[in-house]
């Protein structure tokens, strides 16, 4: 049995992601941080142990097995373009980024093992498979997506309600999407299948903010296996970390 750890390049760490990732895979002997790449020049250069990059200086990044990146559209190429150079795993939740990007993502799967998602979360990945299930057993069906997020969310709907419907548009559905901003919601997504005198209700609720960052580093576990390819959130759970 292997039990070198997986060596992780955490790219976008001063963010909000960046950091539950660093403090949650400290608590995780089979991996280690490597890297953590940040915008601008650090104030220090070793944190925890851990070194400290800016993002001007990720060429000199020390040898690593898998990237994760929570950043920005800006940010996205030059991580993608050395996870290619390297021959190594890349996970993504950098949100908004462009068609060419995407593009560029589907040409680096022929190389190099990837995933690009909106959630992270376990959960939400499983209630995907299950949408599109359900829209394919109960063909001709009403199909709503509500989604509830905090006050400070801009976009709507959400990008995990996007890739639920998604996958219900996979099984045939045809789905409807409601959005509300209200309080502190970390974010919750009701699924409903409405027929003649019954329906169908799936539900996720986030109610912790790590479960992103459980999932993005479940994930990084898995990639390291996977030959090259684009792979979805799903196709990774139920797999033993």
């Amino acid at each position: 049995m292997n039990n070198t750890p997986i060596r992780l390049l955490i790219h976008g760490a001063s963010g909000r992601m960046g950091q539950a990732l660093l403090r949650l895979a400290a608590e995780d002997s089979s991996l280690q941080v490597v890297a953590a790449v940040v915008r601008k020049p650090p104030a220090q250069r070793v944190v925890d142990g851990i070194p400290h990059f800016a993002a001007s200086e990720l060429a000199g990044a020390p040898p690593f097995d898998v990237a994760i990146d929570f950043s920005l559209p800006e940010g996205f190429d030059p991580i993608l373009a050395l996870c290619l150079e390297r021959g190594v795993g890349f996970v993504s939740g950098t949100t908004g980024i462009s068609e060419a990007q995407q593009a560029a993502l589907s040409a680096a799967s022929q190389r190099i093992a990837l995933v690009w998602a909106t959630n992270f979360s376990l959960g939400v990945a499983v209630l995907a498979g299950l949408v599109e299930r359900a829209a394919a057993a109960l063909s001709g069906w009403d199909c709503d997506i509500v989604e509830s997020h905090h006050v400070h969310k801009k976009d709507a709907p959400s990008g995990t309600a996007i890739t639920l419907g998604e996958a219900a548009e996979q099984g045939g559905a045809a789905p409807r999407f409601a959005s509300l901003r209200a309080g502190d919601i970390i974010g919750e997504h009701f699924v409903q299948f409405t027929g003649l005198g019954e329906r169908v209700e799936l539900v996720h609720r986030a109610t912790n903010r790590d479960i992103f960052a459980r999932g993005a580093l479940h994930v990084a576990r898995q990639l390291k296996a996977q030959a090259p390819g684009q792979y979805r959130v799903r196709d990774l759970v139920g797999k033993p970390d």
